[in-house]
């Protein structure tokens, strides 16, 4: 009983190492998006609150938190309250199985990367429900170009996710390909896969802006013809949910890019001795990823629906498919 206590605690323990440090990550996202932007447009960007602007994101919580939450009045009002909710958790959920350290992750499980897969394709209820339950137009619209989009391109996630464990299975140390996280990061202490699958992560990186709804594929927030989207109606704290778990989506989405593609937590060959923490490696790689994403929002115009459609089933799909069945044949040809 005191050892299940101690397991039990412990876990609590690694929860909260990896949450509270996400909600401070997030808080600085909104600050250095808001810089990187400015710098891209020749601005100042915030600079007044804390030095170089940095403490900016605690001034907008404390605003947000003591604002008024404002409920249409023809709104579903459980189904609004709950969508941010869940957007949010599902963002925070999903670092459960992220290996930011060989021996710090909260649970490594065998199927992870499904379970990452999964939990990425449930955030579409959270935008689908917001946009249903505000009983505008606007919103409505914004959910249902949400979801066709979210839909089309996780069908191209899913078979790059399939190429990694394919190659997986040529560079273990036992010959199978792995579903576990840590387990693909391991896998490339060889090679990272960026180098063999340098194709798959061009479209998993482009699928992964389309998945989180960034530019160039922000068309369920287009500005110009929906005001902000599927949360539109939004306000207060359930207004500040959807911002955090956007850019909770875009760590992930980062830390998912690394973990894959460049060895995770893993150092650059031959700078292992400059930074030797493992952690730092992982860091460093996550948040040049999510630098990547602010830097394309600076610079990329956005999409028309049927150009980011055609993109999502007629370009990335079937190369998708011939990959998969490519990178497969490969693997059994150089193994057997």
């Amino acid at each position: 009983m005191f050892d299940t206590i101690i397991i039990l605690l412990l876990q609590i323990g690694k929860i909260i190492a990896v949450v509270l440090p996400l909600f401070i990550a997030v808080g600085f996202m909104t600050w250095a998006e808001r810089r990187v932007i400015a710098w891209a447009q020749r601005r100042q960007g915030p600079n007044v609150v804390g030095p170089f602007g940095l403490l900016q994101w605690v001034a907008d919580a404390v605003k947000l938190i003591f604002k008024e939450t404002i409920l249409p009045s023809g709104s579903n009002r459980i189904v609004f309250l709950i969508a941010p909710m869940l957007t949010m958790a599902l963002a925070v959920v999903a670092w459960a199985v992220m290996p930011i350290d060989p021996n710090f992750y909260i649970a490594d499980i065998n199927v992870g990367i499904l379970y990452l897969f999964a939990i990425s394709s449930l955030g579409v209820y959270g935008i689908i429900m917001a946009g249903w339950a505000s009983n505008s137009k606007y919103p409505f619209l914004g959910a249902l170009r949400s979801a066709a989009q979210m839909v089309s391109y996780e069908v191209s996630l899913g078979l790059v996710i399939i190429t990694v464990v394919i190659v997986a299975a040529a560079f273990g140390d036992d010959g199978f390909g792995t579903f576990s996280l840590l387990g693909l990061v391991e896998a490339q202490r060889s090679v990272w896969f960026f180098i063999p699958l340098f194709p798959m992560f061009i479209v998993f990186f482009i699928s992964a802006l389309a998945e989180t709804n960034r530019t160039p594929f922000d068309l369920p927030e287009g500005e110009s013809e929906l005001v902000a989207g599927y949360f539109v109606e939004y306000s207060s704290m359930a207004f500040a949910l959807f911002f955090l778990g956007e850019y909770a989506n875009i760590l992930l989405m980062s830390a998912m890019t690394a973990t894959l593609f460049f060895g995770g937590y893993l150092a650059v060959p031959g700078l292992g001795w400059l930074i030797p923490d493992s952690f730092v490696w992982f860091l460093l790689k996550t948040f040049f990823f999510a630098f990547v994403f602010i830097w394309i929002r600076a610079t990329v115009p956005r999409y028309r629906y049927d150009q980011l459609m055609r993109l999502g089933w007629k370009v990335f799909l079937p190369f998708s498919v011939v990959a998969v069945v490519f990178y497969a044949a490969m693997v059994m040809i150089f193994s057997g």
